[in-house]
């Protein structure tokens, strides 16, 4: 069952905002030519955080128009090294910058010592984790001044430590700290696929009036597992967990992620329309892509083929 809600607001009191997708430059011609023609973007922090050129001109065009997310990949929450507070800071000063929504990023660590291999990497999952974790989001959370939302990573391997499952330690987290979920249905399905568990189960399992919004995207299939890739159209198997997460939230923010061979900014936009009839129980029936042109990188092959060089 669901963890036990704690009175909270329901989604921390955050909005809908609709469907929306990732702010990128190729797109910016067409988004300042045509207008957003979506409901919200997201961004990548990292991306704009010292950055005052031609992307922040554009943020600060479109921030005009809708709604802006910030989503980080940098936070490395699960790390066991001191929170980077020279990060936090320059995150704190965009957020007063862009004034977003809400600011995201994912349960797992990024590094260690100062190196930052930017690979979302995963972390065992037993209540040692789970204290150490929830201390760190309680501190990123006073010094942001705002709940911070987290999200599910995909992973390859698991530690053989762990003894709980990936939605019981993050409706747990989100009880304690009362942080918000950002559910990636696509990661879901993912990580299902890699580990063998049920991926309509673990949905159901999560605490749903914790979660603040979902991603969609499309992985590879490279045989034995699948990948995250976010460079293809969203496969059936991911909408059906799409529909049934906003049944069980009773509708939430929803983004199309595409950050490799980025198509041009209508075929986003046909993507959505797929999330609008998915939402009607009317289901794409895209076959998920196959790896193709040799093996598809990931980052565990690539940091043990730099082990092996």
């Amino acid at each position: 069952m669901p963890a036990a809600t704690t009175g909270a607001p329901p989604r921390l009191g955050l909005p809908n905002l609709g469907l929306g997708v990732g702010l990128r430059p190729q797109h910016y011609e067409h988004i300042l030519r045509h207008g957003p023609q979506v409901d919200w973007f997201e961004i990548i922090s990292e991306n704009f955080i010292d950055n005052h050129g031609y992307a922040r001109h554009v943020l600060e065009r479109v921030a005009a128009q809708v709604p802006i997310v910030m989503h980080g990949v940098s936070l490395s929450i699960g790390s066991s090294a001191p929170l980077d507070l020279a990060y936090l800071r320059q995150l704190r000063q965009l957020a007063a910058e862009v004034r977003p929504a809400w600011i995201s990023d994912h349960l797992c660590w990024t590094g260690a010592a100062t190196l930052n291999s930017h690979d979302l990497l995963p972390l065992p999952l037993d209540d040692a984790s789970l204290r150490h974790v929830a201390a760190r989001v309680r501190q990123v959370q006073e010094f942001l001044g705002r709940p911070l939302i987290l999200e599910n990573p995909s992973t390859y391997v698991e530690f053989s430590r762990s003894s709980m499952p990936e939605w019981e330690f993050l409706g747990r987290l989100a009880e304690d700290t009362g942080c918000g979920l950002l559910l990636d249905v696509n990661n879901v399905h993912v990580s299902a696929h890699n580990h063998g568990f049920d991926a309509a189960a673990y949905i159901r399992q999560l605490p749903h009036d914790r979660i603040v919004q979902l991603h969609l995207a499309g992985p590879t299939d490279c045989g034995d597992v699948l990948v995250d890739t976010h460079d293809a159209p969203v496969p059936a198997a991911v909408w059906r967990l799409y529909a049934l997460a906003q049944q069980l939230t009773g509708g939430v923010s929803a983004l199309l992620e595409w950050d490799a061979k980025i198509p041009p900014y209508p075929q986003l936009l046909a993507e959505l329309d797929k999330a609008r009839a998915a939402e009607r129980g009317v289901f794409a029936q895209d076959a998920m892509a196959a790896a193709t042109g040799g093996a598809t990188s990931t980052p565990l092959g690539f940091h043990l083929e730099a082990i092996h060089a």
